[in-house]
C-alpha cells in the first residue's frame, strides 16, 4: 500500500473518531440540559389555557379554538376534561382531530392541544354566551376551569348570511421553509338537507399552487359532493412560489353550492430557505506546504438561500499535531447572496513525512452546512533541502577524486 493511501486511510479514521466524539459531546450536552431543566421543575404543575377566552362572532358563525395544556411538572398527568355548562341554543363539545375527547394525557414538560366546538342554531340571538370547561386530574388534587365567552354581534349591514356549509381547521397558519410543501386540513360540513356537490377554490399569491385533495389520496379534485347533514376532511395541498421571499402569506379558501357558501382563512409564514456554498477562488482544492511550516490559502462563503445566516462557524479535521486556524474564526449576519472571505492558515507537523494528507473544514451555518476537502502535498524542509544538496556535492567530490585516482593507475 502506498504512503499516500495510508495517509487517506488515517485521515478517514480521524475524522470518523472526530465525528463520533462531537456526536457524543451534542448528546451528552443535551441530555445534561434536559436533566437541569427537570430537576428545577415542581413536583406538578399543570395549567389549562383557552386560546381565545372572549370572541366576537357574527349571528350563525360557529365558533373552534384550541384549548391548551401545559405541563410544567416532573410526572405526567392524565387530566379529565369536560364541558361543565353551555348556553341554551348552541351545540358544543371537545375533540381531537376526529374523536370527541373526554381526557388527555400530558407527560412532563410537554403541551397538549384539545379544540373547543360550538355551532349556533337558527334562533340564536345576540348578546354574551359564557361556556364553562373543567379539568382536574385523575386524583382529584390539582382541578382547573376556563370561561370561553361568545359575543354574537349584529350583523352589519350589507353583511351576506352564510349558511348551508362550515368550514373548520384547528391549524389554520403553517410555518417552514420556503421550498417546502404545506398541507392544510379543512373539514367541509353540509348543513344543507339534501345532497348536494360543493365546488372548491382558493385565492393565493401570485404564482403560488393549490389543489385540493381527499384525505390520505394522492389525486386532485375540484368539487366535493356531500350528502344532507355529511362531513368529508378536505387536504390543501400548498407550494410556493420559486422566488416566495420569507414573511406571511394569506390563502382564502371557498365552498360554494348554489347559495351555500362559506370561505375559511388559512396562513403560511415562510422562514426562508437556507443554504451555503463555500469554496476557493481558483476552484483547486489542493495546497502545498512544508515540514512544520504554515501555508495560508482562503476561501469564500456565500449564503446562497433567502434567509439571513445570524452566524457561521468554523471546524476542522486533520492529521494528528496539526494546526487550521481561520480568520475571523467565525462569521456573523450573513445576508442572502452575500460573500465573505476567510483565510485558512494550516501548519503540518514538524515531522511529518512527505506526501499527501487530507485536512476536512466544515462551514456550519443555522439550518446548512457545507464540507471542503483539502490534499495538502507536504515537502521536505529547507534544513533536509540543504543536506540533500551537501550530500549530492560529496558525492560529486568522492567520486572526482576516485576518477582521478584510478587514471594515475
Amino acid at each position: 500500500m502506498s504512503r499516500t493511501v495510508k495517509h487517506s486511510f488515517l485521515a478517514l479514521a480521524v475524522l470518523a473518531a472526530l465525528g463520533l466524539a462531537v456526536s457524543g459531546v451534542q448528546v451528552f450536552a443535551a441530555d445534561l440540559k434536559k436533566m437541569e431543566d427537570y430537576e428545577k421543575r415542581p413536583d406538578r404543575a399543570v395549567q389549562m389555557t383557552a386560546e381565545f377566552p372572549t370572541i366576537e362572532v357574527p349571528p350563525g358563525q360557529s365558533v373552534t379554538m384550541n384549548i391548551l395544556f401545559h405541563n410544567q411538572g416532573k410526572t405526567t398527568e392524565n387530566v379529565d376534561v369536560t364541558l361543565a355548562s353551555k348556553p341554551a341554543g348552541w351545540r358544543a363539545r371537545l375533540k381531537s382531530d376526529v374523536f370527541t375527547v373526554a381526557g388527555v394525557t400530558i407527560p412532563w414538560g410537554e403541551d397538549k392541544t384539545v379544540t373547543f366546538e360550538a355551532e349556533p342554531d337558527k334562533n340564536v340571538k345576540p348578546g354574551d354566551y359564557p361556556f364553562v370547561i373543567n379539568a382536574q386530574t385523575k386524583d382529584g388534587k390539582i382541578k382547573m376551569s376556563e370561561t370561553v365567552l361568545v359575543k354574537v354581534r349584529e350583523r352589519e349591514k350589507g353583511a351576506g348570511d352564510v349558511r348551508g356549509v362550515r368550514l373548520t381547521t384547528s391549524y389554520p397558519v403553517l410555518r417552514g421553509p420556503s421550498d417546502a410543501r404545506f398541507e392544510f386540513s379543512v373539514e367541509v360540513e353540509s348543513k344543507l338537507d339534501r345532497e348536494a356537490v360543493f365546488d372548491l377554490a382558493a385565492q393565493s399569491p401570485e404564482g403560488w399552487e393549490i389543489n385540493f385533495k381527499p384525505s390520505y389520496e394522492a389525486k386532485f379534485i375540484s368539487s366535493l359532493r356531500l350528502k344532507a347533514n355529511q362531513s368529508q376532511t378536505v387536504a390543501i395541498e400548498v407550494k410556493p412560489a420559486l422566488n416566495a421571499k420569507a414573511g406571511e402569506f394569506p390563502i382564502t379558501m371557498r365552498v360554494s353550492s348554489g347559495d351555500a357558501k362559506a370561505e375559511a382563512k388559512l396562513m403560511v409564514v415562510l422562514t426562508g430557505t437556507y443554504a451555503i456554498d463555500a469554496g476557493t477562488p481558483t476552484g483547486l482544492l489542493s495546497v502545498e506546504t512544508k515540514q512544520g511550516e504554515p501555508t495560508t490559502f482562503s476561501i469564500f462563503v456565500k449564503n446562497t438561500g433567502s434567509a439571513p445566516q445570524p452566524e457561521i462557524k468554523f471546524l476542522s479535521f486533520k492529521p494528528e499535531n496539526w494546526r487550521v486556524e481561520f480568520k475571523p474564526e467565525k462569521l456573523t449576519d450573513l445576508p442572502p447572496n452575500e460573500v465573505k472571505q476567510v483565510e485558512v492558515t494550516v501548519t503540518s507537523y514538524k515531522e511529518a513525512l512527505v506526501g499527501d494528507y487530507s485536512v476536512a473544514v466544515g462551514i456550519n451555518g443555522e439550518k446548512a452546512n457545507k464540507n471542503l476537502e483539502f490534499r495538502v502535498s507536504v515537502k521536505a524542509g529547507t534544513a533536509w533541502g540543504a543536506i540533500g544538496i551537501g550530500i549530492i556535492v560529496l558525492v560529486i567530490i568522492g567520486l572526482t577524486g576516485l576518477f582521478r585516482w584510478l587514471g594515475r593507475r
